[in-house]
């Protein structure tokens, strides 16, 4: 049994996916797609830049996208590997709207834009410089909570993604993030603070999650083949109400990615294929269980050396 994860924010690069988009006609025109349905250039921003471009959440998240939908319709389409007959798909945060593009659910252009609103509303949603994200290390959920309690914060200071055994992603405004990182210090616990423009996944974003709110409401999904594992419940979904329900949420809740790897392991998946840019979800998925496959399809080869595996 075999599951399709989709990364999310922070595997970004310039230049992704640049060898398929040269060699393959369809390529291109699901980037000329993604321009037409936003009304910029985001096609030049993913080949050539600058990073700095790049890396503003209102293109990061559309961009990662499009590359990663890119290579799931290579895959499919040009090397006939028929991705839909996986157990689940799951994705990192802004990888849902990858995997329910790929499950059929959400139409490539409609995801495009509801990705640069929720990239745009999520950066807005606090002052450049109040907010941080901190990247705490060999603790679990449990130990960092107990950590957070033992501390005196006024502030926000909220787990926002439980990514894999001994990382934890902490969200929340920038004075209480550095007071939790002077007291993990203390104590020998490496803390990372991480470069994001804002910090995602907790009740900060919730102006955020109001605007998306109606968007998302609003846009046309169906039920989605194969199943979601959704970041919120960390279990399968496959009803349209419920899913559109979660992605509003979403933006605020924990990313339980530990516990949907989990979820799919303990269903029987033992597979697990990265499509999209970086390496990142590959290695917590390792950390998570290491007795799982794990493929990583970033390049034409890496789609050679998996159909020869």
């Amino acid at each position: 049994m075999f599951s399709i994860i989709f990364p999310g924010q922070g595997s970004q690069s310039v230049g992704m996916a640049k060898e398929f988009y040269n060699k393959y006609s369809l390529v291109k025109n699901i980037f000329s797609r993604a321009d037409e349905a936003l009304n910029f250039n985001l096609s030049k921003i993913i080949l050539s830049g600058p990073i700095s471009e790049i890396n503003l959440t209102k293109n990061t998240q559309p961009a990662i996208f499009v590359v990663s939908y890119s290579i799931f319709s290579v895959m499919k389409k040009e090397f006939n590997i028929n991705l839909n007959q996986a157990n689940y798909f799951a994705g990192h945060s802004l990888g849902e709207y990858s995997a329910l593009t790929c499950a059929n659910a959400l139409q490539f252009e409609e995801a495009v834009r509801l990705l640069h609103a929720r990239g745009k509303s999520m950066q807005d949603a606090v002052p450049s410089g109040q907010g941080a994200m901190l990247a705490v290390l060999g603790l679990k959920v449990e130990e960092i909570l107990e950590q957070i309690n033992s501390i005196s914060i006024n502030g926000t200071c909220e787990v926002a993604n439980d990514n894999s055994p001994g990382q934890i992603v902490i969200s929340g405004d920038k004075d209480s993030i550095q007071i939790l990182q002077d007291s993990l210090k203390k104590k020998s616990i490496r803390g990372i603070i991480l470069p994001v423009s804002a910090p995602f996944h907790c009740s900060l974003m919730e102006s955020a999650e109001k605007k998306m709110s109606q968007k998302i409401t609003e846009s046309l999904f169906k039920d989605p083949k194969p199943s979601i594992i959704s970041n919120v419940t960390a279990k399968a979904e496959n009803k349209v109400n419920k899913i559109k329900e979660l992605l509003i949420k979403q933006i605020t809740s924990r990313v339980k990615w530990r516990e949907s790897v989990e979820y799919m392991i303990n269903n029987g998946v033992n597979e697990f294929i990265e499509i999209g840019p970086g390496k990142v979800l590959s290695g917590l998925v390792k950390r998570i269980n290491k007795d799982v496959n794990v493929f990583n399809i970033n390049s034409i080869d890496d789609i050679t050396n998996y159909i020869n595996k």
